[in-house]
């Protein structure tokens, strides 16, 4: 850590700030000199504010070894006292935040995005730094200071036995998909202490992610895990993203809960713990899991998309759980609400202990629906909120009923449609969910000519 780290203005690529964190192609929007300046304008910004002691981890990426010493560079020639944690997921470097009383941390990991992406999370004490706040931070003017230290701070021993603390019995069939993400670092440890039968796929922390993609939110990309649930007869899969904040699951009969669903489910065990409680999801989730909860004497709280936006309605309604279409899933007592996928896997597999239930017969016990996944339709950024507007506008004019949670949620006799502004690219992003597919095939029709009249060109995403 002899480098030497100019105390120039911060020229971090504008165009690798996003919404919740710093991210993009490695190389094109986001070089080592990035990375430093990072670590340089954190520490900086950090010591005005009393930081001193931090944590940095790193997934599996190829480029992530040396983003992450590029990255140290900077922070220890900007004073901080810098305990690196090293390889593993995501929600290991906030356990590491919360459990050892750090004051903020950064993980440099490109999530679920393609392999030749990269970027970095930053954390002040247990709170992500997003929005108005990230962009005032990476601006910060650089300045160096001396007292800066590194030292390795292994805490992923300490972190498998608190999830493992979490365990209920039972003798569960499990396999496990870690998509060569980082979640491998942990994994075989983990499984070891968990009671039941555990097989491991994908295990090896592989950047080139070889065997598909890592984001299970995306049915594809569990393929490989529904065969080997059939082949080994479990009673559940479980699939992580890049760096192990988000989880998929299939049941016995591989087929796949979706998030929302496994969020009911883990609501029955923490209705009947804390009656009446509120329950966070997000505006993409079924109206079966909102009319479930208030059916389990709980009180749903619909949030905007956005795992930040989600955790902050928890904790503004002092939720013990909410969650996310895309796959977060938050407990209020794990590291103060962090979105950790395998906390919350741990935890399925106790609920499932607990009941006399299989995933596939409560599955099955659910309404039916018929869904569009999540559609996203070009549209430039200057115009979203323009064509917003304008669907809103003849929504009122009609009499519809319509919810502004986040963009527009249309509640009709044959189910409900989401149209919503994306945060991270050019585009509206579209759910629509009706009881059966003549309902949702109504439910598209008026959708699609609403955004015909604003000029808007959807071939044949809604035809």
């Amino acid at each position: 850590m002899t480098r030497r780290v100019e105390a120039t203005a911060a020229h971090i690529n504008p165009e690798a700030i996003r919404a919740y964190d710093l991210r993009g192609v490695v190389g094109r929007h986001l070089d080592l000199d990035d990375a430093r300046q990072v670590g340089l304008a954190y520490a900086t910004w950090g010591r005005a504010r009393g930081l001193r002691r931090i944590a940095v981890g790193r997934d599996g990426r190829l480029s992530s070894p040396d983003l992450e010493r590029a990255l140290l560079e900077g922070l220890v020639a900007g004073g901080m006292r810098v305990h690196r944690i090293g390889l593993g997921p995501t929600p290991q470097m906030h356990f590491a935040v919360h459990t050892y009383g750090l004051d903020g941390g950064i993980m440099v990991t490109g999530s679920h995005n393609p392999r030749e992406e990269n970027g970095f999370k930053l954390m002040v004490g247990t709170e992500p730094v997003h929005g108005e706040t990230l962009r005032a931070l990476v601006a910060t003017t650089p300045s160096p200071a001396s007292g800066g230290t590194l030292i390795d701070f292994p805490v992923a021993q300490a972190y498998i036995s608190r999830l493992q603390a979490q365990a209920r019995g039972g003798h569960p069939t499990v396999v496990w998909d870690c998509g060569n993400g980082a979640v491998g670092a942990v994994i075989e440890r983990l499984t070891q202490g968990l009671p039941g039968r555990h097989f491991l796929l994908n295990s090896r922390v592989d950047g080139r992610f070889p065997a598909h993609h890592p984001d299970p939110s995306v049915a594809a990309n569990l393929r490989e895990l529904r065969a080997m649930v059939l082949a080994h007869e479990a009673h559940v899969g479980i699939a992580f993203d890049g760096d192990g904040d988000r989880l998929g699951v299939v049941d016995e009969t591989g087929t796949i809960l979706w998030p929302d669903q496994v969020l009911l489910l883990l609501a029955t065990e923490v209705l009947r713990d804390r009656p009446g409680a509120s329950v966070v999801a997000d505006v993409k989730s079924s109206r079966v899991l909102f009319d479930g909860i208030a059916g389990l004497g709980g009180r749903p709280v619909m949030a905007p998309s956005g795992y930040v936006r989600v955790r902050d309605a928890m904790r503004r309604e002092r939720a013990p759980l909410a969650g996310e279409m895309s796959g977060h899933i938050f407990f209020s007592e794990c590291w103060q609400g962090t979105d950790d996928a395998l906390f919350a896997a741990v935890r399925l597999l106790a609920c499932l202990a607990r009941t006399r239930r299989t995933l596939a017969q409560f599955r099955r016990g659910l309404p039916p629906t018929a869904a569009t996944p999540e559609l996203r339709i070009p549209c430039p950024d200057a115009r979203k909120a323009q064509v917003l507007r304008q669907v809103a506008q003849r929504l009122a004019a009609a009499g519809a009923q319509v919810d502004t949670t986040d963009g527009l949620r249309v509640t009709q006799p044959e189910g409900w449609w989401l149209l919503r502004a994306s945060g991270t690219e050019p585009k509206l992003t579209i759910r629509c969910e009706a009881a059966d597919e003549s309902g949702l095939a109504r439910l598209r029709a008026p959708l699609g000519a609403h955004l015909d009249a604003c000029g808007i060109e959807l071939g044949a995403k809604l035809r």
